[in-house]
């Protein structure tokens, strides 16, 4: 059997006809392959983003369980990092274009600091109030408490890595150093808090790394949601996070600062946003 052009004088084949459809099939297919191969990469690579800005954690841990840094070093630390989370805040996740979509980006904003407000309440009040205390006072913590409010604390950060490299292609280093650097004194902070309730130098480690595995997931997690929602979607989720990271800090880093790192933490707190101010914009 055999299709005549309008002109009667090209002839295809039946057999030609269906080739050209499944060829056409099959290369569909395999575009739609290549694409989803193409996420699943990227999200892996958001979650190993994830995953090393968590690792930051472990470094604090072995520091606090081989050779404990004093009160004052840990909460001037801390207050480094304070300084450099701010500025990534204001650089890379609430920058002037984004506030300019409109009034959505404010509401999710103050959405992502009351969600966070009312889960670090209700962790609180499971025991985890001393979570990142660096200072050897009495407390009737747990140890799931301090695991829970510590993954409360380092959620919003792998979902911003993720959705970062979602929505531009790439991460921002100024943002991961910032969380690597923030993350050290609270790995510091969190095992003397584990250790002062009795928990062994391998039950802490291995908590430690369920919350690494688990910023790598919620790292590529941040990156399929943007696959799946339109970029400004990604930008209010971008800025839910970021009002989450900023009450986190007013919550729970900066008090813990200025308490062990005295008055100087505020000129500390200055460099830390400087030396993000300065990576943001070289990058």
């Amino acid at each position: 059997m055999r299709f005549r052009g309008l002109g009667g004088r090209s002839q295809w084949n039946l057999y030609t006809v269906t080739g050209m459809i499944l060829h056409a099939g099959v290369q569909g297919e395999y575009s739609d392959f290549e694409a989803g191969g193409e996420s699943a990469l990227n999200s892996l690579a958001a979650a190993m983003w994830g995953g090393l800005g968590a690792s930051a954690l472990l470094v604090g841990a072995v520091i606090a369980m081989f050779r404990k840094p004093s009160e004052r070093m840990t909460g001037m630390v801390m207050a480094f990092g304070s300084g450099t989370l701010i500025s990534a805040i204001a650089y890379e996740l609430i920058p002037e274009s984004t506030l300019g979509k409109g009034a959505g980006m404010g509401i999710a904003f103050i959405i992502g600091a009351l969600t966070f407000f009312l889960g670090d309440l209700f962790i609180d009040r499971l025991g985890g109030a001393s979570r990142k205390s660096i200072g050897d006072c009495e407390t009737d913590g747990s140890g799931t408490a301090i695991f829970l409010g510590t993954l409360l604390d380092g959620v919003p950060e792998s979902l911003i890595l993720g959705i970062g490299l979602g929505l531009g292609g790439s991460v921002s280093i100024a943002f991961l150093v910032a969380v690597f650097v923030s993350n050290i004194p609270e790995g510091v902070a969190g095992t003397v808090s584990l250790q002062r309730e009795g928990h062994s130098r391998r039950t802490i480690l291995f908590m430690w790394s369920c919350l690494l595995l688990a910023s790598a997931v919620a790292a590529g997690l941040g990156y399929l949601f943007t696959q799946m929602l339109d970029a400004i979607d990604g930008q209010y989720m971008q800025a839910f996070a970021a009002g989450a990271m900023l009450t986190m800090l007013a919550d729970t880093m900066m008090p813990e600062a200025f308490k062990y790192g005295g008055k100087i933490v505020g000129i500390i707190t200055v460099f830390g946003f400087l030396a993000a101010a300065v990576l943001s914009v070289v990058e």
